[in-house]
């Protein structure tokens, strides 16, 4: 069952959103790109005539009601937004009274999912190591099972429309989905879209297709890079990684970051691309700075001959050419971790290459995904995110997806194995 396809009407859905939004420290919204996200789903519900029941997480409580992290600190900007009045339970596991009340039109939000150790599923206060431990975990999971059932007994359809959070299996994000049947469960419109645009990328290719792979360590990144390497046409490696790959072809990186422990994957990288004929490509030269900082001397150098106290933070003028020249004609990008230290506006410039060359391939008609917390953070601090095909709001998610790995909270809904 699709979203389009259901009628809401006289009906009670309960929702799955990710709303763990930014909080100042007065407990105000720094960044509502969550909450809008959300509206097309829960907006439809509304306008065919359903009651709202609305669900999420904030931060990681560990099982405990922290006032820092109650939902009703952004009941206000919920209700502006959807131009309508918002209840709230201020326990999501005693709300069966409020749930029962909603009448058409009606939304009630409820607290904080993770103030229940339960929607985790992970026993809390004893060790891995602890003999105990197998017994306390089979506890949690009929407890998880249970705290999913009264979840699901506010509504009538249940919709996950919580991407950010559909690598894990909790209670409110895949448990829950086995108390309704095909016809009653379905994904949210944002949800529709984060699956289709990683569907694109693994599965309707476009070629050539180029990823840009950034970050600090390549340890973090090797599942993707050993799925992508069957799938791409081009694999530009950079920001962090660059100094890894560099030292271990024999260069000198200085101080720059570096993981001496895993030269021996890098070398692996570089054969395995030869073999698949893919196009590895990587920085030739660097912006490398005397200290950790916007306001360091810098120096323009080889990747591979930094001096000692030196270290490389942005890709250099020439590596800028070489990545852009992967980049603008590609058919399929996908784009995960920048450059350099975008942070440092006077080591923006790699970043800002890639982000460039990728809004001029999309305008030629390439299908480009922005993706991962940094990149997405990146492509909006250069204004560029309208300029794309999509920008995910998933990031261990949409990491986890492009492994090849099944997403628990999509295969409830879609029945994937």
């Amino acid at each position: 069952m699709t979203i389009d396809q259901y009628n809401f009407n006289g009906k009670k859905a309960i929702v799955r959103v990710d709303f763990n939004v930014p909080l100042d420290e007065n407990g105000n919204i720094t960044d509502d790109t969550r909450i809008r996200g959300a509206l097309p789903t829960l907006k439809k519900i509304l306008a065919d005539g359903g009651s709202l029941i609305i669900m999420s997480h904030m931060g990681k409580p560990k099982g405990k009601v922290n006032p820092k992290m109650s939902l009703s600190q952004i009941k206000d900007a919920v209700a502006k937004a959807l131009g309508t009045e918002v209840e709230f339970a201020e326990d999501c596991a005693k709300a069966a009274d409020k749930a029962a009340a909603l009448k058409p039109g009606q939304v009630l939000l409820l607290e904080n999912l993770r103030f229940h150790p339960e929607e985790e599923g992970k026993p809390v206060g004893i060790d891995k190591e602890d003999p105990a431990y197998d017994a306390a975990k089979k506890e949690m999971k009929e407890r998880q099972k249970e705290f999913a059932k009264t979840l699901a007994s506010y509504a009538d359809v249940y919709v996950n429309d919580a991407f950010g959070t559909a690598h894990r299996r909790h209670a409110s994000t895949a448990v829950i989905a086995d108390y309704f049947d095909a016809d009653h469960k379905m994904l949210g419109y944002l949800m529709e879209k984060e699956v289709k645009a990683v569907d694109n990328i693994l599965k309707d290719i476009k070629r050539p297709f180029t990823a840009i792979m950034g970050g600090s360590k390549v340890s973090t990144k090797i599942g993707i890079i050993e799925n992508l390497m069957d799938k791409v046409d081009n694999l530009i490696l950079c920001g962090g990684m660059t100094y890894t790959f560099a030292a271990a072809q024999g260069g000198k990186v200085g101080k720059s970051i570096c993981e001496t422990d895993k030269f021996d994957l890098a070398l692996d990288i570089i054969k395995k691309a030869k073999e698949k004929g893919v196009n590895l490509v990587l920085g030739v030269d660097c912006v490398a700075a005397d200290d950790f900082s916007n306001d360091a001397n810098t120096m323009v150098v080889s990747c591979k001959e930094i001096p000692d106290e030196w270290e490389g933070l942005d890709a250099g003028p020439e590596t800028r050419k070489i990545f852009a020249d992967a980049i603008k004609d590609a058919k399929t990008i996908l784009w995960n971790g920048p450059a350099g230290v975008f942070e440092f506006d006077n080591f923006t410039a790699g970043s800002r290459a890639i982000a460039d060359a990728v809004v001029e391939a999309t305008e030629k008609g390439a299908f480009s995904l922005v993706g991962g917390g940094d990149s997405v953070a990146c492509i909006n601090k250069f204004g560029l995110a309208d300029k794309v095909s999509y920008v995910s709001t998933g990031g261990g998610a949409l990491l986890e997806a492009i492994e090849g790995k099944v997403l628990p909270g999509i295969a409830a809904i879609r029945g994937d194995k």
